[in-house]
């Protein structure tokens, strides 16, 4: 039997706002994915301090972790916002117990991958059209 979806709390839809200000349409996610994801094992999110729409949703499993999304709104970009946010979860990851993050990025993303690498990421792979316009993906990792 297929549970309908749960629908999507105050903190989902705040995720989704933040995450369409950033994403091109073809990478957006809607409340339900977010409450989806939250809902999952190991799950948690860590959010700009103050009034700045920005986050980073992770998955922790015992001895390695996972960036599942990462969102500044456009509008609060260049100001370390992002370093930030990626130095935070990777503290949090590693006193979760994670050794390792993971995470995909699109190959287009220029701005982002060079974030990633600045933060000492290296790819590691390459998931061929990874995502729903076609684009291909960069599986980068780094050691906490």
């Amino acid at each position: 039997m297929t549970m309908p979806p749960r629908p999507a709390g105050a903190r989902a839809t705040l995720l989704a706002h933040i995450h369409a200000r950033a994403f091109p349409p073809a990478h957006r996610w809607n409340a339900q994915a977010m409450q989806a994801l939250l809902d999952m094992p190991g799950v948690s999110v860590v959010m700009a301090t103050g009034d700045v729409p920005g986050f980073i949703m992770v998955r922790t499993l015992p001895d390695e972790a996972e960036i599942l999304t990462f969102a500044v709104d456009p509008a609060w970009r260049r100001r370390g916002i992002g370093r930030g946010l990626l130095a935070c979860c990777m503290r949090q990851a590693g006193a979760a117990g994670a050794r390792t993050l993971f995470l995909e990025v699109a190959m287009d993303n220029a701005p982002a991958m060079a974030l990633y690498r600045a933060s000492g990421f290296v790819q590691v792979g390459v998931r061929r059209h990874y995502y729903p316009d076609g684009m291909d993906a960069c599986v980068m990792r780094r050691d906490i």
